[in-house]
């Protein structure tokens, strides 16, 4: 069936709602030529201003945490895709943004008469998973899940891309210190890059029979961190020594970081996270499932990091599937 009515992107301003629409924008699926994405933002600035000038998307001011806004959002959309998500925060936190937002989005689909979700989640959810993050995640696939709605859960592993806040923090930090002293140096990604996790959203809308699936998005590599913060300081052209920390030191310097004013770079939660393999499992579909071939995080990032000599490495994957 031919979707013209709009679709609803909660959390469309942020690092993959940006994608997100941007693909969009390029490639809509044929199912979906012409619909146009509702965007709903409370903040201002560049990943405001770089979604509102895309030809496909209205930006709506609006507050997620009003009930009869999210509704009135709702009202004659085909679908809604929920990108909103928290790393670091207080275990009430968690639970308000993970459990509480799935949950009143359930009442509200219900009350718009809005029946297909896209969530996006993460690698490594369980009920006893060690980290609040994990656990309150696993939480919200639940209330999704048991929902009656038609649900699709994406499952990605550590997302990187042009304008992340990872392997662009850890380059920049190795711009500037002699050292890098880093927790949880052994702990296992499979990154995944950001364009084909918003490919992956698109793909799951035009297939139906993505309903009731859990899908794992992960790129074609398993890396340790110690080797994906190595990789951004070689592509970056700033290598430095890593010093890997033992546990007690890794939660001191943790609890240091969440003591610092702004966004820590790393929580003791994070590193409870770090504690289960960010990696697929293989028991769950993944993106080949969706006719996707993820793309390489080396063969990626060095076209975002400082190499451009490098970026070459990407234009035979891009050649092949674009």
């Amino acid at each position: 069936m031919t979707r013209q009515n709009p679709l609803l992107i909660l959390g469309g301003t942020g690092f993959v709602g940006r994608s997100l629409c941007e693909t969009w924008t390029r490639q809509p699926p044929t199912s979906a030529a012409g619909a146009r994405l509702r965007v709903p933002t409370r903040r201002t600035g560049a990943g405001v201003a770089s979604v509102q000038m895309l030809p496909s998307v209205d930006l709506v001011r609006a507050d997620l945490h009003d009930d009869a806004t999210l509704v009135q959002l709702l009202q004659g959309c085909d679908a809604v895709v929920n990108l909103v998500a928290i790393l670091h925060g207080s275990p009430e936190a968690f639970e308000a943004v993970h459990v509480g937002l799935p949950r009143r989005l359930v009442a509200a689909c219900q009350a718009a008469g809005v029946r297909r979700v896209i969530h996006v989640s993460a690698l490594g959810v369980a009920p006893d998973a060690p980290s609040h993050y994990l656990r309150s995640k696993a939480r919200g696939e639940a209330v999704l899940r048991d929902s009656g709605l038609e649900v699709t859960v994406l499952r990605p592993s550590v997302i990187f891309g042009a304008g992340d806040r990872f392997l662009n923090l850890f380059a920049q930090l190795q711009a500037l210190a002699p050292l890098v002293p880093l927790a949880g140096a052994s702990a296992r990604f499979q990154p995944v890059w950001v364009e084909d996790v918003a490919r992956a959203i698109i793909t799951s809308l035009a297939r139906p029979d993505t309903i009731g699936q859990t899908i794992e998005c992960a790129g074609p590599e398993v890396k340790t961190l110690r080797e994906l913060v190595a990789l951004a300081g070689q592509l970056s052209g700033h290598p430095r020594p890593i010093l890997p920390l033992p546990d007690s030191l890794a939660t001191l310097q943790a609890w240091a970081m969440e003591c610092l004013p702004g966004e820590p770079l790393m929580t003791r939660d994070n590193l409870a996270s770090m504690q289960i393999p960010n990696v697929a499992n293989g028991m769950l579909p993944g993106l080949s499932s969706l006719g996707l071939t993820p793309a390489s995080v080396e063969a990626v990032a060095a076209t975002y990091l400082g190499q451009p000599l490098r970026c070459a490495r990407l234009d035979a994957w891009r050649a092949r599937h674009w």
